[in-house]
């Protein structure tokens, strides 16, 4: 994990060692300034002599100037490091997710997803930046003060000395505890945030239901947790710094005590025991910037862990050989398809061909599996066993991508994205032009809807289309599948959710955009896959029937009692 970490800075090097290279000019220049101050004491000011005393204030006020402008580059551009660190690992980690499949976001809450990306990253940044220079300022002020303070008193230097093997102690030791306590309040602010981003995106089902105070309950519960994890943690961290901060207490009182009884037996001088003091002071200086590293590095590191987490999440598999799957005829067979999800078998052995150009319609009750047969052809889940073939070639020897652009899908419930309509429309073809993204959307029946509008097709529809209604998004959707021009099509339930008069105008583009493709349909409402080819009644014991409409009428089974349930 520390080896990837360190990864990260291989694109910013030189911009990282001047950060570094700026650190221990720093780190010089406080070494400097109780050498000069023990020159001034011992020697110039008691001599009088104001030309040593007027060379060391230029050198003073020239040493002040290099360290300001030090400090300015690593508060900038040591900062920048981090900024631009943070930017390739989100990069990283999004392209990664773009890529898992779909179970991972079946078991993982979005919430928590969107913590591990923003809040994580953000103290790994910190890390990034702050911690490597607070390391080497603090190597070198440590080595320099101690080299200097053997030259004034190798005898209370060991003294000194001798009590940094309990601070280190004590920081081992704590740094355990203080990893497990911050790693525990990753997870509750990522638990927070789930509930957090649930509750805003059913904001409108929580008015609808007068359910205010349940949610309000259910967010207290996840945020009561997340304030006694942080309890706990900032228990940890105070019991670390209260110690910490006592062990240097004890740094000072020896150097003061011991140093005051060494001046007074005269084995140093006056200058030399201000010296000492100043140095003691830098000494001091670094190890605590050590002790606030340890809360840095574990925020750091806790949030770089579950960062780590995701990147070793498997993204979707496809062959090292895979091929582009192009010039798709439409032709589908499932040839003893076996799929279980969480251990329940849903397709079991499922065997049919559907000819390209065809429309196969899948009916039947709730949990039968016909979201999940939709939903195996772009791949979206891998078949147990068995296999899937277009145009008699199986779909796991082609890239994900290019089998998914010959697949279109119209769906119940439609996602669209925060932006235009136009936006929307475009992400069938990105490269489309204008004109074709009208075309689109007249083949849609929403043009003219469009052009009503006080911004046209420039309209922003607000996060998920909030600002369309039910069949206006459907609409959009449809002139999305139109510009994407897949030869496949899935419509899976797609005007179930309208009323009678919006799904006629929905059917009737649903119509158009299925004309010379080979068509799935998942439909409540059976008059409305009558003239299909074939039909398939599936339910949690496999395919039942099977055959057109009039044909499974006449059988007498399984159909005829759903379709005349549903239609009366």
């Amino acid at each position: 994990m520390f080896r990837k970490f360190i990864g990260f800075y291989r694109p910013y090097k030189k911009l990282f060692i001047f950060d570094l290279l700026a650190a221990l000019i720093v780190a010089l220049c406080e070494l400097v300034y109780p050498m000069m101050t023990r020159e001034l004491v011992d020697n110039s000011i008691p001599n009088k002599n104001l030309r040593m005393i007027g060379v060391f204030a230029i050198v003073l006020i020239i040493l002040f100037v290099i360290k300001a402008i030090c400090g300015y580059f690593m508060q900038y551009w040591g900062h920048v490091v981090g900024v631009r660190m943070q930017g390739d690992m989100r990069k990283e980690i999004f392209s990664h997710i773009q890529r898992l499949p779909n179970t991972y976001f079946d078991n993982n809450k979005t919430g928590d997803i969107m913590s591990r990306i923003i809040h994580d990253l953000m103290d790994i940044s910190e890390l990034a930046h702050h911690g490597p220079e607070d390391l080497f300022i603090s190597f070198v002020m440590l080595i320099g003060s101690f080299a200097v303070l053997c030259t004034i008193n190798v005898p209370l230097t060991l003294i000194i000395f001798a009590c940094i093997p309990l601070i280190v102690i004590f920081t081992i030791q704590q740094r355990k505890r203080m990893s497990k306590a911050f790693l525990k309040t990753r997870v509750k602010t990522g638990a927070v945030n789930a509930t957090l981003e649930n509750s805003i995106s059913g904001i409108r089902v929580a008015k609808a239901f007068a359910s205010h105070d349940y949610e309000e309950e259910k967010f207290e519960e996840g945020n009561s947790s997340f304030m006694r994890a942080r309890e706990k943690a900032y228990k940890t961290m105070a019991q670390y710094f209260s110690g910490a901060n006592f062990s240097i207490d004890i740094l000072n009182y020896v150097v003061l005590i011991v140093g005051g009884l060494f001046t007074l037996n005269g084995q140093i001088g006056i200058g030399d025991y201000i010296a000492y003091l100043l140095y003691t002071k830098i000494f001091i200086e670094p190890i605590k910037k050590l002790v606030n590293f340890m809360e840095q590095y574990q925020n750091g590191m806790t949030g770089f862990q579950r960062y780590i987490e995701i990147l070793q999440e498997e993204k979707e598999k496809e062959k090292k050989d895979a091929k582009t799957l192009t010039d798709v005829k439409g032709k589908i067979t499932f040839n003893n398809a076996i799929f279980s999800y969480e251990n329940n078998k849903i397709i079991d052995g499922l065997s049919l061909t559907i000819e390209a150009g065809k429309t196969l319609a899948l009916v039947g009750p709730s949990g039968g599996g016909k979201t999940t047969f939709c939903n195996l052809i772009p791949r979206f889940y891998d078949l147990d066993q068995g296999d899937i073939l277009i145009d008699d070639k199986s779909i796991y020897d082609f890239t994900i991508n290019s089998l998914r652009e010959n697949v279109g899908i119209v769906q119940q419930e439609v996602f669209l994205f925060d932006g235009t309509i136009k936006e929307n429309i475009r992400y069938g073809s990105f490269n489309a032009s204008d004109e074709e993204v009208y075309k689109s959307a007249k083949r849609a029946n929403i043009h003219d809807f469009i052009l009503g509008l006080e911004d046209g097709y420039d309209t922003y529809i607000g996060e998920r289309g909030v600002k369309l209604s039910g069949g206006q998004k459907q609409r959009v959707s449809i002139a999305r599948v139109f510009l994407k021009n897949p030869p496949i099509l899935i419509l899976d339930e797609a005007t179930s959710a309208l009323d009678n008069t919006t799904e006629y105008y929905i059917k009737k583009s649903l119509d158009e955009l299925s004309k010379g493709r080979t068509t799935i349909v998942v439909a409540h409402r059976l008059s409305t896959i009558r003239n299909a080819d074939e039909i398939i009644v599936l339910t949690d014991k496999g395919m039942q029937e099977r055959g057109t409409h009039e044909e499974l009428i006449s059988l007498g089974g399984l159909y005829k009692d759903l379709y005349k349930f549903v239609e009366n």
